[in-house]
């Protein structure tokens, strides 16, 4: 098959790993893969560093008819199989027009559970042949927003756990974000923005420091809620305890580092970033919304509590910390269950059957 893919969103957050996952998945069984990206997008370097297919077009969002002009340009120039777009950003919207006017069926993938106007999720989604939704939660949002069922596939963001399984230079991560050496560490990933709930997490940090003043916390992404958590931290006496590390391509590598992945989350897809956790084998704390409770089983692979409940979050940390048999357990589950349920090749594999059957109909 040959497959074109779409992803404009601008920087390197899970989705667009997800793409290159299932790009590297579809090339080495052999099928032909093209990424369409906006110049200078993570991805776009990401994709090329890979050996992928890239081509460049810029994308200003979801009223850059321009970008959907060009877009079928190039489809019909390229005569791909299927289109697969991936971001909401201009892909979505744009992407489906674009290979609507080529005549070539169309896939989208929807990461996200927020909600919309029916009228709005009816026009998105109706130029595609199928919807995948990352997680059951996504599914059932889907649904409720009258997109038929039987447009709708399940196909759950994969994680590399081969990857997490490789040894981590500790020292040097501890290094980096000033934390000493006997600490309790825990860390949070996700973009600087209200539906993460950082703020959540950073209150129960003030109760916590308090009673086990050894637990530090490294909070990674960026956003335009970065000055005022940066403002809470301050005020609630706690920027000794707490490292706003940014944005870092290297993540990754410091997962298996962390002793505790907290994520407060108050809508969530899927939630990438704790899968990589427990790929590592680090036990994860989150809010019970989204599909959280699908990337991770409360009681099994870490602890899930009712939202927006800081205390609720700062008893789950708190006894995960001075538990080491139970955070030993839940991490060998954890390693376990992502290398069963959540492997890349399972999704490549399960997206070629999807291809397939649109093609078949």
């Amino acid at each position: 098959m040959k497959i074109l893919h779409v992803e404009t969103g601008r920087h390197l957050y899970g989705g667009p790993q997800q793409v290159l996952y299932l790009m590297q998945g579809l090339t080495e069984r052999g099928h032909e893969c093209t990424l369409v990206c906006p110049p200078g997008s993570g991805i776009d370097s990401a994709g090329r560093a890979k050996g992928l297919s890239v081509r460049n077009l810029f994308c200003a969002g979801d009223l850059d008819l321009p970008f959907a002009y060009r877009l079928v340009q190039f489809i019909n120039d390229y005569k791909p199989d299927i289109v697969h777009c991936h971001s909401r950003r201009g892909a979505d919207v744009l992407g489906g027009l674009a290979a609507k006017f080529a005549d070539v069926p169309a896939v989208v993938s929807r990461r996200v559970d927020n909600t919309e106007m029916k009228l709005v999720a009816a026009l998105r989604y109706r130029p595609f042949s199928r919807i995948v939704a990352i997680s059951e939660k996504i599914a059932a949002v889907l649904r409720e927003h009258d997109v038929e069922a039987s447009r709708i596939s399940v196909i759950r963001s994969a994680v590399d756990t081969e990857q997490f399984a490789e040894p981590s230079d500790c020292v040097y991560m501890r290094d980096q974000f000033h934390v000493p050496e006997d600490a309790f560490v825990i860390a949070s990933a996700a973009q600087l923005i209200p539906r993460k709930g950082h703020r959540f997490l950073l209150k129960a940090m003030a109760d916590i420091k308090s009673t086990h003043p050894h637990i530090y916390l490294a909070i990674f992404g960026q956003g335009p809620l970065e000055a005022e958590l940066k403002q809470q931290a301050e005020s609630l006496g706690i920027t000794d305890r707490v490292t706003f590390a940014g944005f870092r391509e290297d993540l990754d590598s410091y997962f298996a580092c962390l002793d505790l992945f907290v994520h407060p989350a108050l809508a969530e897809g899927l939630g990438v970033a704790t899968l990589k956790a427990q790929a590592a084998g680090v036990p994860v704390v989150g809010f019970e919304s989204g599909g959280l409770p699908e990337a991770v089983l409360h009681g099994e692979t870490g602890l899930l509590v009712k939202p927006e409940d800081s205390d609720a979050l700062r008893r789950a940390i708190i006894r995960l910390a001075d538990d080491d048999e139970l955070r030993a357990n839940y991490s060998r589950a954890a390693r376990e269950r992502m290398r069963a349920e959540f492997s890349i090749d399972s999704m490549v594999e399960k997206h070629i059957a999807l291809y397939e059957s649109i093609l078949n109909d």
